[in-house]
């Protein structure tokens, strides 16, 4: 008789039945244990919440009042003989892996996860295990990440560019994580960087924490010419609407590893497109598997099908998929525009 999992996949989400725990539950259950601070991963309405010190803010900062427990790095805790522990992931500030130990067999969540230090986020830690779940919301070949500090300097080249022509710069990345990680990189000596206002509160609740360049909220007093030359972050729900015409004259760039394709930019009706991903590359995907020692591989979101395809047939690995209720925001649209580029 084959013995029950570590880690089973329910309507609920990833539960440990030997600690009566979840992960990154997205149905309200009574204690969950959350990677980061994402709304896919950290869902409003369970009794007790466990995450990383630096994630408490963050995540009280979306959901509002919650019971929650913040863990160090490395911090082991015991539920009923299971052992947890909370690594960096490298994703965005404050995210974790969670490792899962019992009677001497490990499993690895990853959650979602970067192996590129990018000078922000915590970097990513790997983490030896017997089973690894994993992300692959970028594991096509197709996708190989230019080395942000390349990236970095197009950026703000770019906006010295805009600069030089009386332009503001507009680029877009989501409020936690991209945006905070696009201020780290900014060159503040090229003009000032203004921020809309979800970004500059997700930014204000982070300042403790972290360390970023000083930034300027717009607000309804904000003159068009105070901006001009200026770069300003914003999220991408923030283009087309209304908001964005006090920016005029304006020129607009997205920075995601969706950009990778080229319809990806022609439909949102984005003038610039920078590859900048806070998800690992098929590379970073495949390397990190290896390296866990890993037997058998679990592909949560993604390609997933392509992927778990890949470690059996090429790597020799026991993979196979699970579907879960993760995914980046836009990106089943995004993928379905890379799948058409291809």
């Amino acid at each position: 008789m084959s013995k029950t999992p570590l880690l089973i996949f329910n309507s609920k989400g990833i539960y440990c039945k030997q600690a009566d725990v979840y992960i990154d539950a997205w149905k309200p259950v009574d204690k969950c244990i959350v990677t980061h601070g994402h709304a896919d991963h950290s869902r409003w309405g369970h009794k007790q919440y466990i995450t990383h010190t630096n994630n408490v803010p963050i995540i009280k900062h979306r959901l509002g009042e919650i019971i929650v427990t913040g863990k160090n790095w490395g911090e082991t805790f015991t539920i009923n003989g299971v052992t947890f522990s909370l690594h960096p992931a490298g994703h965005i500030v404050a995210s974790s892996q969670v490792r899962v130990e019992y009677k001497g067999e490990v499993w690895v969540f990853t959650g979602d996860f970067k192996t590129e230090n990018d000078g922000i986020a915590e970097p990513f830690e790997l983490v030896k295990c017997n089973t690894f779940i994993t992300e692959c919301t970028f594991g096509l070949p197709a996708f190989t990440w230019t080395p942000q500090a390349e990236v970095f300097k197009d950026i703000n080249n770019w906006w010295a560019a805009n600069q030089a022509e009386h332009k503001t710069s507009v680029l877009f990345g989501y409020s936690l994580g991209k945006a905070q990680r696009l201020l780290k990189h900014l060159d503040p000596s090229i003009g000032k960087i203004y921020t809309h206002g979800a970004i500059e509160n997700m930014t204000d609740v982070l300042r403790s924490n972290y360390q970023f360049h000083e930034t300027t909220r717009i607000t309804r007093d904000t003159k068009k010419e105070e901006l001009l030359g200026n770069i300003v972050l914003a999220p991408p729900s923030a283009h087309g609407g209304t908001w964005i015409r006090k920016m005029v004259p304006y020129v607009t760039a997205n920075a995601s590893g969706w950009m990778t394709f080229r319809g990806a930019r022609r439909r949102r009706a984005i003038d610039r497109g920078f590859v900048l991903s806070d998800h690992s590359d098929w590379d970073g995907l495949l390397s990190t598997v290896k390296e866990t020692g890993c037997e058998k591989v679990i592909a949560t979101h993604g390609y997933t099908e392509i992927f778990s395809r890949y470690l059996r047939e090429e790597m020799g690995l026991d993979a196979r998929t699970e579907k879960t209720q993760y995914e980046e925001e836009g990106s089943e649209s995004s993928k379905k525009e890379a799948e058409e580029d291809v």
